[in-house]
């Protein structure tokens, strides 16, 4: 790898590994209940949005770059019943951050450039910009997961 690309690689890898972890921390103080209430009747839940990014980057790393064959039912993200656990739900974010971390160092200097379109996606136009869309995606939900934390912890009082 060139400096450049290692430079890209690594640093995606770390934002991603990054944001991963700031999701950990912010939901450790909360029962799988708590992970899955909606403190807005107009908003998602805790665990509703990290479904959401799950399914985002299973989608659009995985299925568009990686070629994992990932199906995704965007809609069910925000609709699932399941009621995952914390674990089992951190754990599958876990899963597709090593995922997007092992297909971001696999990516060669000319795959920076290389053509991208997805439905959702279709005026990306290179995987850079895939990538840094969905960067900016789970930062998105994880600055809602930190509102979500706030609303929490003040009806608790």
């Amino acid at each position: 790898m060139n400096n450049l690309n290692s430079t890209l690689s690594n640093d995606f890898v770390r934002y991603y590994e990054r944001a991963s972890h700031k999701i950990h921390v912010l939901v450790a103080p909360f029962s799988d209940q708590q992970l899955w209430s909606r403190p807005y009747p107009y908003g998602n839940s805790m665990g509703h949005l990290i479904l959401h990014l799950i399914g985002n980057l299973s989608y659009y790393i995985g299925t568009e770059v990686a070629g994992t064959g990932y199906v995704r039912n965007r809609p069910q993200e925000f609709a699932d019943t399941a009621r995952y656990s914390k674990s089992e739900l951190l754990n599958r974010l876990d899963a597709v951050i090593a995922m997007v971390s092992a297909t971001l160092q696999k990516q060669s200097e000319a795959d920076w450039t290389a053509a991208y379109t997805a439905k959702g996606m279709e005026d990306a136009g290179d995987r850079f910009m895939a990538f840094l869309q969905c960067a900016g995606h789970i930062s998105h939900h994880t600055g809602q997961i930190m509102y979500l934390v706030k609303q929490i912890e003040r009806e608790k009082v």
